[in-house]
């Protein structure tokens, strides 16, 4: 009986420490170890994620204006920064390269009284944290630059300009011994990565209190997923014949738009179509102006823009348009675009012989021999063509031809009107055969 006495006395004696024990464990959670290491790999790693998503908008703006994307670039950076620390420290309380490392921020313990954000850390201590990360490194770069191109360095020493020069200087040698006083503060303790964290005494912690220190292969596994995509986009897109897609989806469209303008009252009615160059001159080539207006060697004379200043046509809808109308003051000036070994298209508009021949094999090669080469006057689909044949006028009626009607370096006419041109046939036709 004596020894169990002195057993329970003992366990009574001990009931209040192990109180005080669970009480402090429960208000003081335990915080594990945190190591430099991850703390510097999460600074990495969002780094990486900026230029990662400043890339594409770079390239964006480079097809744009190329002198655009170095005019704002750090505008640029600085809206890309922004926005990932809007999602990340102020909705998340961590960067995404401190999530990777199972890392959060945590508040000193007298805010506790301050309005807080959605990650629960004081809005105040965020707003500062954010300026001395983001906004002031900014305006550094901006004034930085802004010295550089007024030559401020270079300012005679009496000058204002020298002395914010020199005042410059003298802050920027200061935050670099500080910068190093702070990293060497951090490898002694660990608690704060930058300036800006100890100033805000935000200081990265364990996420969860069963933290390991393992190495986490999200970022990476993320990255060799968009790498595999990207070389499968890479072996995929040449097999993919674009011009034939283009073509189909754009006779789906007449398709459509030809149903939708029947006229319900008076039956199903075809609506009259025309080309991008149906108001073209009909004795210019309709395909040799196309190849003008996407030809932008200004050397050469075939240019749209060289044609521009001739005055002699007119561009509309920024080069994928050509519209232009004689008017009798120019209709003694050559065509821009004559027709050279004039051929009848089976729609009977008239191109050049090559021309009309190179269309109707790029389209047979594409597999589009069903539906035909699109007019550019009409739109109707063409599959042959034919030598055109110049009418024979009656020289006593007084009728007289244009001098540049359809002329041909290379034709001639026989005393019937027809043309004779060695080495055309009388007759073109898709390599498929006449549909």
């Amino acid at each position: 009986m004596s020894g169990r006495a002195a057993w329970e006395d003992a366990w009574e004696r001990a009931l209040p420490r192990i109180s005080s024990l669970r009480t402090s464990l429960a208000t003081n959670p335990i915080v594990s170890r945190v190591t430099r290491v991850g703390k510097l790999d999460s600074e990495l790693l969002d780094q990486e994620l900026v230029q990662l998503l400043e890339e594409p908008l770079k390239k964006a703006f480079a097809l744009l204006n190329n002198n655009l994307r170095a005019q704002f670039q750090p505008e640029l950076t600085l809206l890309v920064q922004l926005t990932l620390y809007k999602l990340s420290i102020w909705n998340q309380g961590a960067s995404y390269g401190a999530r990777l490392q199972g890392l959060r921020y945590t508040a000193p313990k007298n805010t506790s009284r301050q309005a807080r954000a959605p990650s629960g850390l004081p809005r105040r201590l965020l707003f500062l944290h954010g300026a001395a990360t983001l906004l002031i490194p900014y305006l550094h770069g901006k004034l930085r630059t802004y010295a550089l191109s007024k030559a401020w360095p270079d300012a005679p020493s009496s000058d204002r300009r020298r002395k914010l020069w020199e005042v410059l200087t003298s802050l920027e040698s200061s935050y670099a011994a500080f910068s190093l006083a702070n990293f060497v503060a951090f490898l002694w303790n660990g608690r704060y990565r930058t300036i800006a964290d100890r100033l805000c005494k935000l200081e990265l912690t364990p996420s969860s209190r069963a933290s390991q220190r393992n190495v986490s292969y999200e970022f990476m596994n993320r990255q060799m997923v968009w790498h595999a995509f990207t070389e499968f986009l890479l072996f995929f897109l040449p097999l993919i014949n674009a011009r034939a897609v283009r073509r189909r989806l754009s006779s789906a469209m007449t398709t459509v738009t030809d149903a939708l303008t029947t006229n319900s009252r008076t039956g199903p009615t075809k609506r009259h179509r025309r080309g991008k160059y149906w108001s073209l001159p009909e004795d210019q080539c309709a395909i040799c102006a196309e190849n003008a207006a996407y030809n932008f060697n200004l050397a050469d004379s075939s240019n749209a823009l060289t044609s521009l200043a001739g005055g002699t046509a007119s561009l509309t809808g920024a080069g994928t348009s050509l519209t232009s109308a004689p008017t009798p003051e120019s209709s003694s000036e050559p065509p821009q675009f004559p027709i050279n070994v004039p051929y009848a298209a089976s729609c009977g508009d008239v191109y050049c012989y090559h021309c009309l021949a190179e269309r109707l094999m790029r389209v047979a090669d594409e597999g589009g021999a069903a539906q035909g080469w699109e007019c550019l006057r009409c739109g109707q689909g063409v599959h042959t063509g034919e030598r055109w044949v110049a009418p024979i006028e009656d020289v006593s009626s007084g009728d007289s031809m244009s001098e540049y009607d359809f002329t041909s370096d290379v034709e001639a006419t026989d005393l019937s009107g027809s043309l004779v041109s060695g080495g055309y046939s009388d007759e073109l036709s898709s390599p498929e055969g006449n549909q």
